[in-house]
């Protein structure tokens, strides 16, 4: 059951910030299995010293990275591609946009109540996550982490030139107190990617 949080980051991992945009979602799906078998193991074993490790690192996570990947798309990104689009595709890019932050606040909420029970977890006090609402938590995240994947991401790779990803990599350290000086800054080549 024991899931390790990934190390921390060094400041070269966010020179390439959409790459480190997917990771960082494939780790919350990481973490999202984690609490999906913790509700289980609850169920099994009660709040044991596996149960409040797993509970202690699952309320690091989505309290520390998860808040600091929304605040990455909501504050650097969606203006970042805002910008960079005007006509019908800004009309349609900014629909993604709300739909994606309307998630990132359902998901919060949600977090908030897990954390409750996680809080207790931690503690070794008894306490059983409601599946229904794991469930429910993990669905939003795998939906939104899909159309991520599947429509930002690639818009995001389309239409950000090195300097608007340069801005996000810098921020993306900022936010998360990475120290170190980058290394030589990357190309950051659309064609490249697509």
């Amino acid at each position: 059951m024991n899931t390790e949080l990934p190390g921390s980051a060094s400041a070269t991992d966010y020179e390439v910030p959409l790459e480190m945009l997917a990771a960082c979602r494939l780790r919350i799906e990481s973490q999202c299995t984690t609490l999906q078998r913790l509700a289980q193991h609850l169920l099994d074993h009660g709040s044991d010293a596996l149960a409040q490790a797993d509970a202690s690192r699952l309320k690091r996570y989505f309290d520390m990275s998860a808040m600091d990947l929304h605040a990455d798309e909501e504050v650097d990104l969606f203006p970042a591609l805002i910008e960079s689009v005007a006509g019908s595709d800004a009309v349609c890019l900014r629909g993604l946009i709300v739909t994606l932050s309307t998630e990132h606040r359902e998901l919060e909420s949600r977090w908030r109540s897990l954390r409750v029970v996680l809080q207790k977890v931690a503690r070794g006090m008894s306490a059983a996550l409601d599946v229904d609402d794991v469930s429910g938590f993990v669905r939003l995240y795998q939906r939104h982490i899909a159309r991520e994947q599947a429509e930002l991401l690639p818009m995001a790779r389309r239409l950000l030139g090195s300097d608007e990803l340069d801005r996000i990599a810098t921020a993306m350290r900022a936010r998360r107190k990475v120290i170190g000086n980058p290394p030589a800054r990357p190309t950051h080549d659309r064609m490249a990617s697509q």
